[in-house]
């Protein structure tokens, strides 16, 4: 560890627990336990909270504010951008705070603690009929607090809407202390599930929290043409705070701004979301295509048909998945990228049918695709689950290097999807580095790991070639008319660029904003607002090799047992539930969902012990 707990820690550790809080700990173990998430950064927390019940939550964030310490709320552990890490105190929800409250399947809403799985969810919801929208590929371990801080999106965003439009109040305290419900305009009739429609809620909140409301819609009435026309642009613009809900045509709706605001205005502690009803059958039009851009210029062809999800996948994915012990690939068509497209229906012949359509429209060579077929039941289930699986396979590529996330979720409007994706891969290539993407392509959403050189030149070489792709990739994008950020937020990752894609004007109001809601800057600091430097923290960098005196040889690393420990990407497949499928993975977190038990908590110790970490 960086240091040890000293005096102020410990007197820190005094006050949380005099308040009443009782899960406090600010062991060396936990600081390392929870030192890092699923991106590359390292923030030692100085304590690390688990709450039992939501005035625990309170009295938290009461104590770290008098003291001016920051507070950093978590649930899973799975941000990429480097949201779930903190300097200060670290709440972890998900060991306690998971429960579903209720179920109202004739309203389809749902009442959850912020700590609760999405899997979990899922499956209350299920025997009504019903599920929660978004769907994120670490649908299994991600909890829905983490969901409503990045406005998490998942395939199935493209028919559901993102975490914001699933969100029908929120139970939350401002950083500044005040306590609210909020209900967002999103509602909860019964047949209100077509996203975008006009559901006839009203934006509304409780006690002072309508004194907030009108703060901010004072600020916004300030700078309307700020607003109106930079945010809110197309449906992937997940990057800095969702001013757009301000606006008065949107009922000033401060719960739904909320939402994606990545921690650093409000913490949750209970919310009301909406569920939508749960196609009865799914079949999938596979659609194969010379390379991912083919595929991508493919999308807005794809889309009138109105399907559910649309999905890029890359041979290289594919590949890396057939080298895997046990591993199940259904034969695919031919082709170097793929969409794979589901189509729901009331029976199985009619989701049947409608991927057929796709495959006759789109499947063709005139449209473009070198192959074409329908895929259902089980061969659809295991082409789900290389999608699912798409982060875990490629923190590696092809040719073996490790490959780090930090640029991973940019989004463009899909009709410019083809064409961006060529010029980025042009500029991995001016780059001298590699990368294989995937994403939800139909939503313009693209995901790659990329072998940033952090395991192979000097430290100040690796950041400065960091910062300079950062810098480059950003000013594309945003040519692109596209978002830093698609779904994973901002957080350490790009929040300094936010610049890049915002006029002084909006970066301005964001700082008013934060400053109205979180006075002190005690939430997540250094994200968004007043941002921590990109290459601030990073873990990946200065990492010493292990070889001597070790009783296994690690010949897949080059018998270094450093690179063997940090092959952990922190993505937290260990913690998820996996006996719908089958896996047994991790046993230990299982029997004590205790991240300590976990295969990735077990790798982050081992990081601080043998040095300076990298993933």
């Amino acid at each position: 560890m960086a240091r040890t707990t000293g005096r102020d820690d410990d007197d820190l550790v005094h006050a949380l627990r005099a308040a009443g809080v009782a899960d406090v700990d600010g062991s060396a173990l936990a600081r390392a336990l929870y030192s890092s998430d699923a991106s590359l950064y390292r923030v030692p927390p100085r304590v690390v909270v688990r709450p039992r019940h939501t005035d625990e939550v309170r009295a938290t964030l009461d104590v770290c504010r008098t003291l001016g310490v920051p507070l950093t709320m978590r649930g899973a552990g799975t941000s990429i951008a480097g949201n779930a890490v903190g300097p200060g105190v670290v709440v972890d929800t998900s060991r306690f705070l998971d429960r579903v409250l209720s179920l109202d399947p004739q309203a389809r809403t749902a009442q959850v603690e912020p700590g609760v799985v999405l899997s979990a969810l899922q499956a209350a919801a299920a025997p009504h009929g019903l599920r929660f929208g978004p769907d994120p590929s670490t649908h299994n371990r991600c909890t829905l607090g983490g969901m409503i801080g990045n406005d998490a999106c998942g395939s199935r965003a493209l028919a559901y809407g993102r975490t914001a439009a699933n969100v029908v109040a929120l139970d939350v305290v401002t950083g500044g202390g005040v306590r609210t419900t909020l209900t967002t305009g999103v509602g909860s009739a019964p047949g209100a599930e077509q996203v975008g429609a006009p559901e006839g809620a009203t934006p509304a909140a409780s006690g002072e929290g309508a004194a907030l409301v009108d703060a901010v819609r004072g600020l916004v009435a300030d700078h309307l043409a700020v607003v109106r026309t930079e945010f809110g642009r197309f449906g992937r613009q997940v990057s800095g705070y969702a001013l757009e809900n301000l606006l008065p045509e949107r009922g000033t709706d401060l719960g739904r701004t909320l939402v994606g605001s990545e921690g650093t205005l409000a913490v949750v502690l209970g919310a009301t979301v909406r569920l939508v009803p749960e196609p009865p059958f799914r079949a999938l039009a596979v659609l194969g295509y010379p390379t991912m851009a083919d595929a991508a210029d493919a999308v807005p062809g794809v889309l009138p048909f109105a399907p559910t999800a649309c999905e890029g996948l890359d041979v290289r994915i594919v590949d890396r998945v057939r080298q895997v012990p046990g591993a199940v690939v259904p034969d695919l068509p031919a082709g170097g990228g793929w969409l794979v497209v589901e189509l729901p229906g009331g029976t199985a012949a009619e989701a049947e049918a409608a991927a057929r359509r796709v495959v006759a429209a789109c499947g063709t060579a005139d449209a473009g695709a070198v192959g074409a077929h329908v895929a259902t039941g089980a061969e659809a289930a295991a082409i789900w689950r290389i999608r699912e699986d798409g982060a875990g396979l490629a923190g590696r590529t092809p040719q073996g290097r490790p490959a780090h996330a930090g640029w991973e979720d940019a989004a463009v409007p899909p009709a410019r999807l083809g064409g961006y994706l060529r010029d980025f891969d042009a500029l991995l290539d001016g780059h001298g580095l590699h990368g294989v993407p995937y994403g939800h392509f139909g939503d313009g959403c693209l995901h790659v790991r990329i072998d940033l050189p952090f395991d192979r030149e000097p430290e100040a070489v690796a950041r400065q070639r960091f910062r300079d792709f950062l810098g480059d990739a950003a000013r594309l994008v945003v040519a692109a008319g596209g978002s830093l950020s698609g779904e994973h937020g901002d957080g350490r990752a790009r929040s300094e660029l936010l610049p890049v894609m915002y006029s002084p004007a909006a970066i301005a109001l964001f700082s008013r904003v934060k400053d109205l809601l979180d006075p002190n800057d005690v939430l997540n600091r250094g994200v968004l607002v007043r941002p921590a430097p990109a290459d601030a923290d990073l873990r990946a960098v200065g990492a010493r090799p292990v070889r001597e005196r070790l009783a296994l040889a690690y010949p897949h690393d080059g018998g270094d047992f450093s690179a063997a420990v940090h092959r952990c990407t922190g993505v937290g497949k260990c913690r998820a539930d996996l006996t719908a499928t089958g896996g047994v993975m991790c046993p230990s977190y299982r029997a004590t969902r205790d991240e300590k038990d976990s295969t990735r908590g077990r790798a982050r110790v081992l990081e601080e012990m043998i040095g300076r970490p990298r993933p």
